[in-house]
């Protein structure tokens, strides 16, 4: 997609009018989303516009407008939808046609007859955090001005998300960044932070450590007691993974049964076995719940900054091998 050089100057004069009128709202986050996605219509060749956010791994509809209002509340796959590839590749993308377009969900789109689209990131403090959309009921509608103006928008509400934030009000930022369950960052959160912390590790020649945590027998454990049970078992392994690392250290459910932890200045390779040794015996204490004593116990891998990989993939990649020796060869008494 690339940017419209230039813009209708009574168009512009309408986008600046906005802009006065959503700075009005101030930290009323759902009446910014609203103002956006009824003027968008107006504004481009749109018949309506769509605000996503990402919760978990499905995007939910939390703001729409013209034929998209069928949509409000809907829930939709996340590698399954154009939003999704959106948030995870954080770049502005169109569907000339959605009856054709592989990344599209299209159930939802017939639905609400819609045929074309042009989905627009929102970005917070450099994590993405939705998407906002623009729709039509016929292939092929929208231009680069279209998208252009959408980008401009999309702006507005992230700067309504910026200072809902500073306040403390900005349930979208909380729930796209923080697992619902485990109140941990969520996989996306983890990954921003993580990159940050890397460059600010080869920066300062710091050693960091990192480290892929898989509960045993989850499965086991929903299979016997159910998965409320098995639910309450993640949770309290969060909050027996919480206690050991420092405060200034990064905690993260990575998704179902994994989460990750990245420890900062790090003295050495010792040092991160010893923190994950201290972590599999707090999570290996009784579990009482729901009248039942259930037996917990985790799977750690080990990998440090910058010897076993520069950047969190390789990172993890090496975490995750280091957990497959413990299971497979050295066995637990590794830790």
């Amino acid at each position: 997609m690339h940017r419209c050089e230039t813009i209708d100057p009574e168009l512009l004069i309408k986008i600046i009018e906005l802009q006065t009128e959503i700075a009005k709202l101030g930290l009323d986050l759902a009446g910014v989303i609203n103002a956006v996605v009824n003027s968008l219509p107006a504004l481009t060749s749109a018949e309506g516009a769509i605000v996503e956010y990402a919760v978990a791994e499905e995007m939910v509809c939390r703001g729409a407008s013209g034929i998209g209002s069928i949509l409000l509340g809907y829930k939709a796959k996340r590698e399954r939808s154009l939003s999704g590839h959106c948030v995870d590749e954080g770049a502005i993308l169109k569907s000339e046609d959605t009856e054709l377009d592989p990344r599209v969900d299209v159930e939802p789109c017939r639905r609400a007859g819609i045929r074309s689209m042009v989905a627009v990131p929102l970005s917070h403090e450099g994590v993405n955090v939705g998407t906002l959309k623009i729709v039509a009921s016929r292939p092929g509608v929208f231009s680069d001005e279209d998208a252009f103006i959408v980008e401009v928008m999309s702006g507005l509400i992230a700067a309504a998300m910026y200072h809902a934030a500073k306040n403390e009000t900005s349930e979208l930022y909380v729930q796209a960044t923080h697992d619902a369950m485990t109140g941990l960052a969520n996989r996306a959160l983890f990954f921003d932070r993580a990159k940050r912390r890397l460059a600010q590790g080869r920066r300062h020649c710091q050693q960091i450590g990192v480290l892929l945590i898989d509960l045993d027998q989850l499965k086991t454990i929903n299979d016997s007691w159910g998965h409320h049970t098995g639910d309450a078992a993640i949770r309290e392994a969060a909050n027996r993974i919480s206690r050991v690392p420092r405060e200034t250290d990064l905690i993260a459910r990575l998704g179902g049964d994994e989460f990750g932890v990245m420890l900062e200045s790090i003295r050495d390779r010792p040092s991160i076995e010893d923190i994950a040794h201290r972590i599999s015996q707090e999570i290996c204490q009784p579990f009482a719940t729901a009248g039942h004593v259930i037996p917990l116990s985790a799977s750690i891998g080990v990998a440090s900054f910058p010897s076993d990989g520069t950047d969190i993939e390789s990172l993890l990649e090496s975490a995750d091998r280091s957990m497959y020796s413990m299971k497979h060869g050295r066995g637990r008494s590794a830790l």
